[in-house]
């Protein structure tokens, strides 16, 4: 399913001024796109700096971000890999 992003406006409204967010050029093993916005604090409280942080090994084997196969697929290759 594709999803199709909403047209951004020619001019920002009054009083806006236009985001300068530079593209991605690299991405991390999880696919995210590494990008770096200058105004935001990774110490805010709303902002999760280290999403593994209090996390197992066993909890971050697993990789789901392999768009080309399913969950399932996912469980199998990995469970198989470490010999079980």
């Amino acid at each position: 399913m594709a999803t199709k992003k909403t047209q951004a406006p020619a001019e920002p409204k009054t009083g806006q001024k236009q985001a300068n967010v530079a593209p991605a050029t690299e991405f991390d093993p999880s696919g995210a796109p590494v990008q770096t916005v200058a105004d935001v604090d990774p110490s805010h409280p709303a902002v999760d700096d280290n999403p593994r942080a209090n996390t197992t090994e066993e909890q971050n084997r697993i990789d789901f971000n392999d768009p080309t196969i399913s969950g399932q697929e996912a469980v199998e290759k990995s469970l198989k890999q470490q010999g079980k």
